[in-house]
Order: structure tokens, then sequence, then C-alpha cells
């Protein structure tokens, strides 16, 4: 966590509910802040961490009405994930965008800033060139847009960097599927009967999530496996769900249609070091788009860094005017 001058102090939600979203789905939200400030929405990463309460310090409390939500199957969220039982085919890219829509329909919002990072952007962008008129400006760490190029480089090419810790990676699925597709390998073994199976393929994967960190110069050791086994069960298969489905994303989508982002002011603050999610993806991202500005920070990771989390906290304070 950064130091206590870097981000706002802490503060509880005022309101908070389970919204019925269909399919079964009940999804957790909460707001903090100024009920009658500027409308902000806060989208986690993961997919599938739920949604943390240190964000909240990342906006002024007297001019932001800050709204988090946990997305299906995590967090608070019901069904959740880490149940064998929930049904996976309603937890989509597609699901996910309808469920904030619905959300700030039911607050009663007509448009929001956007703040989120890493798997959280993906979703940010695909939300706001869906519906940019909703959407008052966008700021971003640790950009994603989830390309195949992005995926293959953080489950396969990352890997030339840490040989062992990718071969036991490799190693966590059946023999038989280690040449193919290891990521819809891992989904399989997500949803097996046998809950001893699942438990080591979480292991597995979180391990390797893990070593992809090791690097970083603010990171936390077993910033995934640390987490409860539920909360990591979850986690892990929601993320092999939705990597071994590209996101039901068209290969580039984002980037493509960036020009829906037009007139919508952007920040997006990356770490130079970041290993899991190459600078050139907000390079490439900010030449499709010429209302965000990019912000390199050359102390940080994936992980972040004070550095990193005051110039977020900045690019708040500044849209907080606007």
């Amino acid at each position: 966590m950064a130091a206590d001058h870097v981000m706002y102090p802490p503060i509880e939600p005022y309101r908070h509910g389970m919204l019925d979203v269909g399919d079964g789905n009940h999804v957790y939200w909460e707001e903090c802040g100024n009920p009658d400030g500027k409308p902000a929405l806060v989208v986690h990463g993961g997919p599938g961490t739920g949604c943390g309460t240190s964000v909240r310090r990342m906006f002024d409390p007297e001019r932001y009405r800050v709204v988090l939500f946990d997305q299906r199957g995590c967090g608070h969220s019901t069904p959740h994930a880490s149940d064998p039982a929930t049904d996976m085919r309603h937890n989509t890219t597609h699901h996910l965008l309808s469920d904030m829509e619905q959300l700030r329909e039911y607050l009663g919002i007509d448009r929001w800033l956007m703040y989120g990072g890493s798997w959280g952007s993906t979703l940010i962008l695909a939300y706001a060139e869906r519906y940019p008129h909703r959407t008052s400006e966008i700021v971003i760490n640790g950009v994603t847009m989830s390309r195949r190029r992005e995926i293959d480089w953080l489950y396969r090419g990352v890997g030339r960097f840490f040989p062992e810790q990718w071969e036991r990676f490799r190693a966590g699925v059946p023999e038989s599927e280690r040449d193919g597709d290891l990521l819809a390998a891992y989904a399989r073994l997500m949803e097996h009967p046998d809950a001893d199976v699942r438990e080591r393929a979480a292991a597995d994967w979180s391990a390797w999530e893990d070593a992809v960190l090791s690097l970083e110069p603010n990171g936390v050791p077993n910033a995934y496996s640390d987490r409860p086994s539920d909360a990591l069960l979850a986690l892990v298969r929601i993320c092999a769900h939705y990597f071994s489905h590209d996101m039901w994303l068209e290969d580039d989508e984002l980037l493509r249609n960036a020009d829906q982002l037009a007139g919508i002011p952007g920040v997006l603050v990356h770490g130079r070091l970041d290993l899991s999610g190459p600078l050139e993806t907000p390079w490439l991202l900010t030449r499709a788009w010429p209302d965000a500005e990019l912000v390199i920070i050359d102390d940080s990771g994936h992980t972040g860094s004070d550095t990193l989390r005051k110039r977020i906290v900045a690019a708040l304070d500044d849209f907080a005017t606007r």
C-alpha cells in the first residue's frame, strides 16, 4: 500500500446493495464519497479479483461519488465462481458490459468517469467504445487491450525470463495438452469434479502469475497465491475461462475501434517495468486515441508504486473539477 500522504484517508460506503442482473446473478455494488459529487465507476482487474477497499482512497471523497462493484462470480457477487455448481456460461465480457450499464441506470447516473487497471482497462475500453455518450473521462493504470499477442506474451512469451517457472506452469496440465492451448487446458481443470484437481490447478496458475510479478521493484511476494482459498479458486476459474475464450473480443477489436473514444479525455498511467503488460500496448492506444495522455512511470511495474499512485490521484483530482 502507498504511504498515507499519497492517497486520501480510508472511507466506508454510505450505501451498498446487490443488483439482480439476470441469469441468476446478483452483482454487489457500493457507493462512497459525496452522493452529490462527480460520478465515477471503479472497474477491477483479474478478471475475478473483486474490488478491494484501498482503491476508494484514490478519489477525493468531497468531490466524487465513487461507485465500486464486484464483477460476476467474484467478491461479494453471487453465485460465486469458487462453487463448482456456478454456471460460467453467463459470465462473459458482454455480460459484464450489460451489468455495468444496468448498474448505471439503476443508480440514476447519466455519465461517469471510469477508473481501473489491468483487465479492468480492457473492460473500460470495451464499455467506452460501446457507450461513449455515457463515459465522461477515463483514467487507466496498467493498460491492457487483451489482444492475442498480449495474452500469448503473458502466458507463454514472458516465459523466456522465467523458463523454470514456465515449465512448471506447463507441467500443470495433462501431458497430452502441454503443446496445445494451455489456457483452455487450465479452464478444463478448473471445471473438474474433483476438488483436489481444481485446487492444484489454481495453485499452479497462481504460482506462474506470482513469478511474472517477482521482478517488480515494489512487488509483494505471492501476490496471487496468498489469497483465501475461495477467492483464489474464483480468480483462477474466471481468468482461465476468460483468457481461453480470448475475452470474447475479436483480435485488435479495441484498438481498431478506438475512434469511438474521440472526445473522451483520458490519462493512461503505465509502469515502464511492467513485464506482464509491456508498454507497447498503451503506446499504440494513445496513437489511435488523440484525447488520451500517456504517462510513463519509470519506477513502476504492474503492481504500481507511490509515484504511479500519486499520478493517478493527480489525474482524478484534475478531472474532478470538470
